[in-house]
């Protein structure tokens, strides 16, 4: 039986959702619309009576702002046009799922598997002079994505005449199980064909690597009954292993790095080198560190109780294809990663970071089969915040930073921060193991065709190929069932390993899970499926989202099946892990797949990449003292970069569980962007987690050493500018780079290959330097496009997260002017050093002088900082970055709603600087500090030493004043203001 359900929006209260597909059309296409109406239809179809529907829309219609129905009614609006969009066959559609487990609800029975409910939208347009071209056009660049979203139309008339179809997109696939065997005998063009027609994303050396192995185990495989050829399965397996997303095989190549004079050094994987070495070296002087390098998430001591483990991923390539889809993936599927650390980990804070092309590009600009940067970002925080809200975890940092090079390939950065129990039964929470005959349990989410060829698509670059299935969209409310199941599962100690089933799926999981164990046993024909017809391969690496891959022994599996069920958390035996020494898949018993654990994980070919350094020399603009410096600072408030981004992070809760302490915005009107965030870890604690970033990707322009360097830097001093202290913090490194390898659609792969050594070196230095270990990080390369005919690369980009234990959180420090009468203090030096800043990249420059790094001056500096908080001596304190001190002068301001009196003069510098070189140079490890007139001299004698002076006073008149050699220069806070929250507000 068939039955439609309607809920509507009641025209007194208002359509949001209506209005925002207006204002989208109207922003983006510059349309005329008139207005829109939208409601949502359920279509159900189950054994069910028309008293069970009218329950059934009762129950899911809010009757304060909402109408339900049964069947299909007019709409409440005149209307032109009508536009439905829907899901496509397979496509996840977490509102039809809630509503399936609402409707067994109201029936009070299970439905059954043949029951199914799809949801659909409607949009009715009131537009009289549009034609179909022109909804279609409107349709499909702002309502709908054609990826993963079917659409109808039809106008008034032709609706009057035969009303809306059914819709009713069920997954319909015929074909049986079959396993198919790869020839791989076959000369070289073939295996690269082979690869690519696969989505394999494996080179020439991998794939005759592969042909090798399997002429090798003739003999074992016919034992088996297998050729001397893989099949589909195996093949697979291989490719998801070795994926570049995987195995990082840039980041552990051998490179063969060329310096300017000639000089060449050989450099066997950069991570050995550079990153693991670091936090090697610096573990051996600290006891904080638990867990790094070999978990899903890097974890450190938080306190006597718990642990902190913390990991920040990027979800690029997906976001590309489906801007919703990738990021909602993101978030939850960072989720999983502190979940699947150690014994398992409450999830606590979330991060977000997106780099985009300016939501300001003309239409014209943006190449076809792209999206428009505006569209993009606003699918893109709405996937994060469905993703991130829903499960009930706040955010506690976002950011947003624009460049034209994003328009190929956004960037979308999410972490997540969670906490372990110090010990368990005895044991450190952060440990876990296997044993031969534990079994293989699968639990959370079914598995479908989503995510197929996830890992190794997004190991290439974007294009017109790139694959339909790689787009996932995740399922927040399942996801949060299995975390609060795993969390009483792990206390019950009902598993004794748990991992997430991430790039990969279940290929991934089980596959690393059994090179621990030595080996495992899996039936694919028991893993449970959101439906019928796909095949042996696509069951073991599809990436469908909310899955868990367990290691339960023996004696606790019942106990954990039941308990599973209760929780209404769906459990599955895939099998068992051995010592056999071999990956051994099978389908109903009939053997897929036989690989010996140490080809699949250390059989992967050594990659040789060329890199040669060349400094680039840039023109070099002139900064003279008769420049406009108010109309300048006005400028850059309001430059994307800098302004406030506080419309788009308001729509994600930062006070969920009700944690903060100094929150994402701050200030006297909460709209300014603060430096760090300080959240408790549990409620009204005293202790809590500092949460900082860096990323100046305009930097890598000039030298990604000195990039590297910088944004090191700016998550150090931000952490200490909230409160923070250097021998409690933490680093995250994630890396995000345009293609490094040379062939002849990438000819500068040398170059770029060499500015990743570059930013690698810098790595080492600056955090052995600064004693701050990298806990955790990922790297993901080839962040270029050619869809539209157009290459587009992203600048080298690093994201340099902090996480700082800070034992007191009552000693944190505000970036807000709040006294009128306080010292005003510049604590730092000033250089010429305004090379890849905003400033002058507001002048459309990009200079030579970059910041650098004093290492040894910063970390005695920031010892002297924290000795001020720690003493309580600062009213505020902030740092400047991007558009430097003007900019972080403007910002205490506007968060205080006073004024301040600074003699520009007085602020220590090099000799020869301009008004304008001091306030916009971005140079490195420098505060602005405000200070009770009592506290002068307590204040003074701490940065005794060090370049500081007193530059000016906090006052009651809401106004900055900025007096030079020459001039002085007044602006008005509410100019101030205007200019830094107007930009992006309401975008």
């Amino acid at each position: 039986m068939y039955y439609r359900l309607e809920v509507s929006p009641k025209l007194n209260v208002g359509d949001p959702r209506g209005d925002g597909a207006l204002h989208q059309i109207r922003s983006y296409l510059d349309l005329p619309v008139d207005h829109i109406f939208t409601r949502d239809v359920y279509s159900v179809y189950a054994d069910i009576s028309r008293d069970d529907a009218e329950k059934a829309v009762a129950a899911i219609t809010n009757p304060v702002i909402q109408t339900g129905a049964v069947g299909e009614t007019a709409p409440d609006i005149d209307f032109d046009w009508q536009v439905v969009v829907g899901f496509g066959p397979g496509v996840t559609d977490n509102v039809a799922r809630s509503t399936r487990k609402l409707l067994a609800d109201v029936l009070e029975r299970p439905l059954d598997p043949s029951e199914e409910v799809y949801t659909s939208v409607e949009y009715f347009i009131k537009a009289p002079d549009f034609d179909r071209e022109t909804v279609k056009h409107l349709a499909f660049d702002v309502l709908a994505n054609d990826l993963i979203q079917t659409v109808h139309l039809a106008s008034r008339q032709e609706w009057k005449a035969a009303g809306t179809p059914e819709n009713r997109p069920a997954f319909a696939d015929d074909s049986k199980p079959h396993v198919d065997v790869i020839d791989l005998q076959v000369a070289d063009h073939d295996l690269i064909r082979i690869s690519k027609e696969g989505t394999l994303a494996l080179t020439l050396e991998e794939m005759k690597a592969i042909q090798t192995y399997f002429l090798s185990q003739k003999e074992v495989r016919e034992h088996m009954g297998l050729s001397i050829n893989p099949t589909d399965v195996e093949l697979e397996v291989l490719a998801q292993t070795w994926s570049e997303h995987c195995k990082h095989k840039i980041f552990n190549a051998r490179i063969e790095y060329r310096d300017g004079d000639g000089d060449v050094e050989i450099i066997d994987s950069c991570f050995k080198s550079y990153i693991r070495k670091s936090t090697e070296e610096i573990g051996e002087t600290i006891d904080w560190l638990v867990s790094i390098f070999h978990d899903n998430a890097g974890v450190i001591r938080f306190n006597d109780e718990l642990d902190v483990v913390y990991k920040v991923e990027t979800h690029n390539s997906p976001t590309a294809l489906d801007p919703y889809g990738g990021a909602m993936t993101g978030i939850v599927g960072v989720n999983r990663d502190p979940m699947g650390t150690g014994m398992g980990a409450n999830l606590v804070l979330n991060v977000w970071g997106y780099c985009f092309g300016s939501p300001f590009t003309a239409a014209a600009d943006v190449p076809e089969g792209l999206f428009h940067p505006r569209r993009l970002r606003d699918q893109v925080h709405k996937g994060v915040i469905d993703g991130g809200n829903q499960s009930g975890i706040p955010y506690a940092a976002g950011w947003e930073y624009f460049d034209p090079r994003y328009l190929g390939k956004p960037l979308v950065y999410c972490g997540t921060l969670g906490t372990l129990p110090k010990e368990l039964n005895g044991k450190s929470g952060a440990e876990k193991s296997i044993e031969p005959g534990d079994f293989a349990v699968m639990i959370g989410g079914r598995i479908g065709k989503d995510g197929i060829h996830g890992a190794t698509f997004s190991s290439e670059e974007l294009h017109k190929d790139s694959p339909v299935q790689a787009v996932q969209i995740g399922d927040p409310i399942t996801q949060k069932l299995v975390s609060d199941f795993l969390m009483e599962a792990r206390d019950k100690l009902l598993y004794r390993f748990i991992t997430d089933n991430g790039a990969g799926g279940l290929s991934s999981s089980l596959g690393e899970m059994s090179e621990l164990c030595g080996g495992c046993e899996i039936d694919l024909a028991n893993a449970p499926l959101k439906y019928a017809g796909l095949q042996p391969w696509e069951i073991f690496v599809s990436e469908a989202q909310e899955r868990m891959s367990l290691a339960v022994p023996p004696e606790s599996l019942d106990a954990f099946l039941a308990f599973a069920k209760r929780r209404n958390v769906e459990a599955t035996v895939l099998g068992r892990f051995t010592d056999s020494g071999y990956l051994h898949v099978t389908y109903n018993g009939q053997t897929v797949a036989w690989l010996k654990e140490h080809f699949l994980h250390d059989g992967l070919p050594q990659l040789t990449i060329p890199a040669e350094w060349r400094a680039p020399v840039w023109p070099e603009p002139e900064v003279g003292v008769d420049r406009d410096v108010k109309a300048d600072l006005l400028s850059l408030l309001g430059r994307l970069n800098i302004c406030s981004g506080e419309f788009k992070a308001r729509q994600y809760d930062h006070e969920v569980k009700g944690l903060s302490v100094l929150k994402p915005y701050t200030g006297v009107h909460r709209n300014v962007a603060a430096d760090a965030t300080v959240s408790m870890i549990k409620p009204l604690g005293t202790d809590g987690v500092i949460m900082a970033y860096g990323i100046a990707p305009r930097y890598s322009d000039i030298d990604t050493y000195d990039m590297m360097a910088s944004v090191i830097d700016m998550a150090i001093r931000r952490t200490i500018a909230v409160g923070g202290k250097l021998d409690r913090v933490a680093g995250l490194d994630n890396f995000c780079w345009p293609d490094p390898v040379v062939s002849p659609a990438n000819p500068d792969g040398k170059y770029k290959a060499a500015q990743l050594v570059r930013a690698n070196r810098a790595l080492y230095d600056y955090t052995k330097a600064f004693g701050v270990p990298c806990v955790s990080g990922k790297d993901s390369m080839k962040n270029d496009s050619t869809k539209g005919g157009k290459r587009i690369s992203i600048p080298p980009t690093v994201l340099f997260s902090t996480l700082a234990v800070m034992e007191d959180i009552t000693k944190a420090v505000s970036l807000d002017v709040k006294c009128p009468g306080d010292l005003v203090y510049v604590i730092g030096n000033t250089r010429a050093e305004l090379g890849g800043s905003e400033f002058f990249a507001m002048l459309g420059a990009v200079g030579n002088h970059v910041p650098k790094v004093d290492a040894a001056a910063a970390k005695d500096l920031y010892r002297r900082v924290s000795q001020l908080t720690e003493l309580e001596l600062c009213h505020s304190l902030s740092t400047p970055a991007l558009g430097g001190l003007g900019v972080a002068l403007a910002k205490m301001a506007v968060a205080g709603d006073l004024g301040m009196e600074i003699d520009v003069s007085a602020i220590p510098a090099a000799a020869g600087l301009t008004p304008a070189d001091v306030l916009f140079s971005e140079s490195n490890s420098r505060f602005i500090a405000t200070v009770a007139p009592e506290d002068k001299a307590a204040f003074e004698d701490r940065l005794e030493g060090t370049p500081f002076a007193c530059v000016g006073r906090v006052t009651a008149e809401p106004a900055l004043t900025l007096k030079t050699v020459s001039r002085t220069i007044t602006l008005s806070v509410d100019e101030l203001t205007c200019a830094y929250t107007t930009t992006l507000d309401g975008v």
